[in-house]
């Protein structure tokens, strides 16, 4: 009990003049002094491009429209008539010229019928020449009297139903070459085939979906907006998206068509927009975007100047050579550029680091870096 007694009696002897060892500057050693100074704010060295000025921008305000991208002018080629694919000449992404032969059909039963109704023309026609004769026959015999009214008229009344047979005849000669030209199909227009649908040896009844070609000069945003949104859109306004599949890229466009019906399940309005910019090349693409149906005059500040602390928002101002804290008022975004309104703690001309670090201290002085311009090493023996 003793030896445990001592022994707890020298660690408490030992922690007391570690304390008072502690508090006393004059024994706290060097390595006390540099830690203290240490924690002064060091001068922060900025170049001018580390830094940039508050300034007024337009700050443009609208709905958000989302959708996708679709061409303009496009053609789902179906079958009008019932064969067998004998040949696809064009592959998915292939350019076409208006007219080219896309797809082949056979046209066997077709060209057979064609040639039938041929047939029934010339065996129409035939009759109707002689139909023709008779009646010019009987018409000079019944001048002289040395024939019947009545035989005239049964021969009138041949020659007008040879003249319907005719007609008839050749109807469904037309109809039969119609269908044959119907076994090739070809390009409405100059473009790309975007969906190739059948290949050789399908069975292609009418209405079957065989190719479809796209114009892709012809793109289009088609989106929609809330209707809670629709009244302050206008036809003209511009629009701003980003296409899925193209990174940053912005797409610029126009209202061109506001449909005046809602849709009766999403509850919203559709919108076209007019691309006014660069155009995409894929069709079907996701886009969103904000039309700009407001724009006002207000204080911008990029993302990187602005620091987020919890529920604090702040950023750094130079004022005087020495960094100030400035807590700001945060407003809407701006879509366009990512820029944020501010709607309190600066003024315009103000003069704020662009992208700030963690370890800045409020009151720390800031020193303008010169310039350098390095020159070129010269040549040994010059």
């Amino acid at each position: 009990m003793l030896r445990n007694t001592l022994l707890v009696l020298a660690i408490a002897s030992a922690l007391a003049a570690c304390s008072k060892e502690g508090k006393d500057p004059a024994k706290a050693g060097p390595n006390a002094t540099a830690q203290a100074k240490d924690n002064k704010p060091s001068q922060l060295l900025v170049a001018p491009e580390d830094l940039l000025t508050v300034r007024s921008d337009a700050l443009a305000s609208g709905p958000v429209i989302t959708g996708s991208i679709q061409p303009e002018r496009r053609a789902d080629l179906r079958a009008e008539v019932s064969a067998v694919v004998l040949q696809v000449l064009k592959e998915n992404g292939e350019p076409v010229k208006r007219g080219d032969l896309l797809v082949k059909l056979d046209e066997t039963a077709i060209r057979d019928t064609l040639l039938s109704a041929d047939e029934a023309v010339r065996a129409a026609s035939q009759a109707l020449d002689q139909s023709n004769r008779q009646l010019e026959r009987l018409k000079t015999l019944r001048a002289s009297g040395m024939t019947s009214a009545s035989a005239f008229d049964e021969a009138e009344v041949r020659r007008n139903s040879a003249l319907s047979e005719v007609s008839a005849a050749k109807s469904r000669a037309a109809l039969a070459r119609q269908q044959t030209s119907r076994t090739q199909v070809r390009a409405p227009f100059d473009g790309i085939v975007s969906d190739r649908k059948v290949s050789a040896g399908d069975t292609a009844t009418i209405g079957k979906e065989l190719v479809k070609v796209i114009d892709p000069n012809s793109m289009r945003f088609e989106g929609r907006v809330s209707t809670d949104k629709i009244a302050t859109v206008k036809l003209g306004q511009p629009v701003k998206f980003h296409i899925n599949g193209y990174g940053n890229q912005q797409f610029t466009g126009v209202v061109k068509r506001i449909d005046p019906s809602a849709n009766d399940i999403t509850r919203q309005v559709e919108v076209l927009v007019g691309l006014t910019g660069e155009q995409p090349r894929v069709a079907g693409l996701y886009a969103e975007g904000r039309i700009d149906a407001e724009t006002s005059s207000a204080l911008m500040l990029p993302e990187s100047a602005i620091v987020r602390n919890g529920d604090e928002v702040y950023t750094w101002r130079v004022k005087g050579g020495a960094l100030a804290k400035a807590n700001l008022e945060v407003g809407m975004r701006d879509q366009r550029t990512g820029a944020y309104e501010i709607k309190a703690g600066l003024a315009a001309g103000d003069t704020v680091l662009r992208s700030p670090s963690s370890n800045l201290k409020d009151g720390q002085k800031v020193e303008m870096a010169n310039a350098r311009v390095a020159s070129a090493p010269q040549p040994k023996g010059k």
